[in-house]
């Protein structure tokens, strides 16, 4: 979802709730795993943009991730 938001397209009501419920569940997550990241984020004239841009980051790992679980190595297909 990430990488569509970035692409521009428009979105139903639905959809953007969807996507801040996501967004609001990965920030809970990092502030309870990295509390140091969070303490350095909080208060910061550009918190919301910092946590957006580490949401995207790790969006964009996850899929890219994903796809590559999704390829299968030649070297594999032969064994």
């Amino acid at each position: 979802m990430a990488k569509v938001l970035k692409e521009g397209a428009a979105y139903n009501q639905r959809d953007v709730i969807d996507m801040l419920t996501e967004f609001s569940g990965f920030k809970d997550r990092v502030e309870k795993k990295f509390k140091d990241v969070a303490k350095e984020l909080e208060g910061k004239p550009t918190e919301h943009d910092l946590w957006v841009s580490l949401y995207l980051l790790s969006s964009d790992y996850a899929d890219e991730q994903v796809s590559r679980r999704k390829t299968v190595d030649p070297i594999q297909k032969i064994s």
